[in-house]
């Protein structure tokens, strides 16, 4: 048995982990899932229990050798499931290909991307993951391996479906064509919450990237201000002479200590950042590298570790257009508690897609990274979950590691669907993970 966790460090749980190679051995594992079922966990990305899988089998796709092909013509890319973007974006971007939406890591698999459909900076023009697939490799429940495409239903459940309705063996989706390894990124800076909102609102579509950093700490005539970076795929003419300009070879320029006391990042320490970080972005222009762009933690191996032994707890929510009352009130109690939030970062959404558990909706969501033991944490967030489900929001089933099973059919209001879909093709329950069992998924 090997004890595994999720990125936030917390609630470890043991499962025997194998390792296939190919598409055959998936197979072969489905048919001899144990009683405690079968689930895939890939770089171990997902914040909470999503890839765990106690007393069961998980399987570690990232064993299996990538494989990826690119049709020049149509930028449409197809890599197995195991393939982290990382090693997909090195292969793609020298070519003059991006894909068409990353997460704030290059550090999870295609597999993993699909089950969380995932979301980036563009997804107020461009939605998630899943806008872009054009087809899905599945082995099923009876050890089936199907092609799906956006036709079928069970697409459409295996897109933002955790892992649950069966293991992704590979995926196609359509990349962007880009001229250039950099971003043309426009910094600026807002004085509190309604102002984020109001730029964000105002100009969001003018860029094709967009987040803001929120200073959770800042109080008063100042609650909410933030950081705005807005960005577009930076062009040949841009770059300074003599660079190569599909150049990409990011690396990690540091790794954290194997440990790090607990308390760490404490109300000195981030406020300290805070206040650097807001005093240094002033307004101005820059050409970043895509990996300091898109992925600035990455540039840490093993940041997760900075929490301490306890870990942290990375709390994400959206709300919908018209509820922004209800993300005032949340950022309103966070500051004035002064919860630590290292990481706090506001994005708009634009339309989602038609999978079923997928997270996104026209909206405003914000993702926290809290140390986790702070006085009353659990108890505020709990009441959280509850202003969230009451807004018509929902929380990010690849964060989440303590929501309560009852919000869940408020949250995702075709859940009943989905169970459908997956009943259809899983009877017997052989797709199990940690998440689902606390969410009587």
């Amino acid at each position: 048995m090997t004890f595994l966790t999720g990125w936030a460090r917390t609630a470890p749980t043991p499962a025997t982990l194998v390792r296939p190679r190919t598409v055959e051995d998936l197979a072969a594992l489905v048919a001899e899932a144990p009683t405690r079922g079968v689930i895939a966990r890939g770089l171990g990305r997902a914040y909470g229990d999503a890839a765990q899988n106690a007393g069961g089998t998980v399987v570690d796709v990232t064993a299996m050798p990538d494989r990826w092909s690119l049709d020049p013509a149509t930028g449409v890319v197809t890599a197995s499931a195991g393939m982290s973007l990382d090693a997909l974006m090195r292969a793609l971007v020298p070519l003059g290909w991006f894909v068409p939406v990353t997460p704030g890591t290059r550090y999870v698999t295609v597999g993993g991307a699909v089950a969380a459909d995932v979301h980036g900076k563009n997804h107020h023009l461009d939605s998630s993951l899943g806008a872009h697939l054009r087809s899905l490799t599945l082995v099923t429940a009876d050890g089936t391996v199907r092609v799906l495409t956006p036709d079928d239903d069970l697409f459409w459940a295996t897109v933002g479906g955790m892992g649950l309705t069966g293991l992704v063996a590979e995926a196609s989706f359509a990349c962007v064509p880009i001229e250039t390894s950099r971003v043309r990124v426009d910094v600026g800076r807002t004085r509190d919450l309604d102002h984020t909102l109001e730029v964000m609102a105002a100009t969001d579509d003018r860029y094709r990237y967009t987040v803001a950093w929120i200073d959770l700490l800042a109080r008063g005539p100042r609650m909410g201000r933030s950081v705005l970076t807005r960005g577009d795929h930076a062009r040949r003419d841009e770059l300074p002479a003599g660079a190569d300009p599909l150049a990409f070879a990011p690396a990690s320029r540091l790794a954290a200590p194997p440990w790090a006391p607990n308390g760490l990042l404490n109300r000195l320490t981030v406020r300290a950042f805070n206040d650097a970080w807001y005093a240094k972005s002033r307004e101005r222009r820059v050409v970043q590298h895509l990996a300091p762009f898109f992925h600035p933690l990455d540039s840490v191996a093993g940041w997760n570790r900075v929490y301490g032994s306890r870990g942290f707890v990375q709390y994400q929510f959206v709300v919908p257009a018209g509820e922004e009352a209800t993300l005032r009130r949340i950022v309103s109690r966070l500051s004035g508690r002064g919860v630590v939030s290292f990481l706090t970062v506001l994005k708009r959404f634009g339309a989602g897609t038609p999978g079923m558990l997928s997270f996104p909706m026209p909206g405003w969501t914000l993702a926290l990274d809290i140390p986790a033991g702070q006085d009353g944490l659990a108890d505020m967030l709990r009441e959280f979950d509850g202003w969230v489900a009451a807004a018509g929001g929902r929380l990010y089933l690849a964060k989440d590691s303590r929501m309560r099973a009852d919000l869940l059919p408020a949250m995702y209001p075709r859940l009943d669907e989905w169970r459908k879909i997956r009943d259809s093709v899983d009877p017997t329950g052989v797709f199990r993970s940690d998440l689902a069992r606390r969410l009587s998924l």
